[in-house]
């Protein structure tokens, strides 16, 4: 999708429906009456995900050749870092392999996220000291991902209003480890920015949950057309390979975290995928 084609203004929250209801209208009981909680939050998670892919549009071709290439390099098949120590990339099949799918956390849906949902270049942020926020949104970083493989994951309960969003990302380890360091600057010395036409504030560092080698947590709130909307990240490290996760409640800000049997869930089956 070209940026031309469709500018971060032009869709307004309260333009996407679900079920008749305008995505405007939050109020619980409106909500319960005409469609589960969990619609709207998804279709609020992909109007964020269209104006940030969107904002990365341009030149097709030139697209291409910026976005990540589908399988690791050449140094992944000897396991070893083309830059030299630690990991190489995963390919695209293990990424796959290792990514959360049906039945692997019960009590919720796990499907595959759309390619289009994730943006192949970073799109930049002002001010640009928030790029790596911005980025992760994106579940991109820079270096940029060599493979990513993303799912969005909602509870059985129809009345739950969270969705959270996650995505597997292959780097060589040292650029994986830049991306972390990276991140966690940007947690420390960023209060808020703006990205795709859309206002981002209330960045907050958090406490890191201890796994995979390292792991950076944080919640901001997304300004989408007046409606303030929080939401939790969580990234960790494992090897060369990262976890973006972030989650988000439109009708309760208190449940506005990744919880914890959906990370410890992914994050296990990607080291048992790594070897």
């Amino acid at each position: 999708m070209k940026a031309g084609d469709m500018k971060a203004g032009d869709m307004k929250v309260g333009d996407v429906k679900v079920g008749g209801i305008s995505m405007g209208d939050t109020n619980a009981g409106a909500i319960g009456s005409k469609v589960s909680r969990a619609a709207v939050v998804v279709s609020v998670a992909a109007v964020l995900g269209l104006t940030a892919a969107c904002g990365g549009g341009g030149d097709e071709s030139k697209d291409a050749q910026a976005k990540p290439t589908s399988v690791g390099s050449a140094s992944a098949g000897d396991g070893q870092d083309a830059k030299g120590g630690g990991k190489a990339a995963l390919t695209e099949a293990q990424l796959k392999e290792a990514a959360l799918t049906k039945g692997d956390v019960k009590g919720y849906k796990i499907a595959d996220m759309p390619a289009d949902e994730m943006s192949g270049v970073p799109v930049p942020a002002k001010p640009a000291a928030c790029q790596p926020l911005a980025n992760m949104f994106e579940f991109t970083s820079d270096p940029q991902p060599k493979a990513r493989a993303g799912r969005t994951v909602t509870s059985e309960d129809d009345l739950s209003a969270s969705v959270v969003s996650l995505a597997l990302a292959a780097h060589e380890q040292s650029d994986a480890e830049k991306a972390m360091a990276d991140l966690r600057t940007a947690t420390e010395t960023c209060d808020g920015y703006e990205h795709v036409g859309n206002t981002y504030t209330a960045v907050e560092s958090r406490p890191a949950p201890k796994q995979g080698d390292e792991a950076v947590a944080y919640k901001l709130k997304a300004d989408i057309e007046g409606a303030k909307i929080p939401m939790s990240f969580t990234v960790v490290r494992s090897g060369s390979t990262l976890i973006g996760f972030y989650s988000m409640n439109m009708l309760d800000a208190d449940k506005a975290e990744v919880p914890d049997e959906i990370l410890d869930a992914q994050v296990a089956k990607l080291e048992k995928a790594a070897g």
